[in-house]
């Protein structure tokens, strides 16, 4: 069965869908004379590993002299010729055949090694330039921002990007307070304090509490990249706007306060 497929190189989309046919693909050369009007992959056999290419094969690379000579289509008669010249060129391409396979299957061997090395390029990025090492990060909201610390300088300090941020890994809607922090109760020596209140209704308890655990080690992770240092943040998880039922749990700090 031949399956059209969509324009892409052979390379990339054969190793996405068929990584354990790496080592199995026959790779048919059509020409490139196909490549003016169809895809990379003219069509696919996935049952028995083969894959028809618009790419020419090492045998358009020999001198023509050396499959024809000038003279063969000049002498006799030129329908057998011509019969003849095509058997020829099978045989020829039969031959080459594991030639042209081995050069397909040594470009999906490069190809998967490409993207391995590219999976790896934002680990190595961020270890070496941030040492932050983002293979051993268990909190997944941590590991969801940190893809954004090689243009943290960029963005520290912007308040509006750390609210658009948190909206985008929570998926809710989000309000931005500035205020002032003293410990000692007091005006005269206080740091400017912003506080984020993540909107998320309907939550029961041990959610809130589970869901509070997992924001700390990302409030203290955008604290330390994000926000200047004298700026005390707070991320919290409210319900706003939603008048709690008669007999339903309330939860102190999400929608009960003193």
């Amino acid at each position: 069965m031949k399956v059209q497929i969509p324009q892409i190189s052979a390379e990339m989309l054969l190793s996405y869908l068929y990584p354990e046919l790496e080592e199995k693909w026959i790779a048919h050369h059509e020409g490139t004379f196909y490549r003016n009007y169809n895809r990379d992959i003219l069509s696919l056999s996935e049952e028995d590993a083969q894959v028809w290419l618009s790419r020419d094969s090492i045998l358009s690379l020999l001198p023509q002299g050396l499959l024809s000579m000038e003279e063969d289509l000049k002498k006799g008669d030129w329908v057998e010729k011509h019969k003849e010249l095509e058997m020829q060129l099978k045989i020829l391409s039969d031959a080459f055949l594991p030639i042209d396979t081995f050069s397909f299957r040594r470009l999906l061997k490069i190809e998967r090694q490409v993207s391995e090395l590219l999976e790896d390029k934002l680990v190595y990025i961020l270890r070496t330039y941030c040492g932050f090492d983002l293979a051993a990060e268990q909190n997944p909201y941590v590991r969801e921002v940190a893809v954004l610390l090689p243009f943290v300088r960029h963005k520290r300090g912007d308040l509006g990007f750390v609210k658009n941020l948190l909206e985008s890994v929570f998926h809710c809607q989000v309000t931005m307070q500035e205020r002032r922090y003293s410990h000692i109760d007091s005006t005269l020596c206080w740091i400017p304090v912003v506080r984020y209140e993540l909107l998320i209704p309907d939550l029961q308890a041990e959610g809130y509490r589970a869901l509070m655990d997992d924001i700390k080690p990302l409030t203290d992770f955008l604290s330390e990249w994000f926000l200047p240092m004298e700026v005390r943040l707070e991320v919290l998880i409210k319900q706003h706007g939603v008048a709690p039922e008669i007999g339903a749990p309330l939860t102190l700090d999400y929608n009960t306060e003193l």
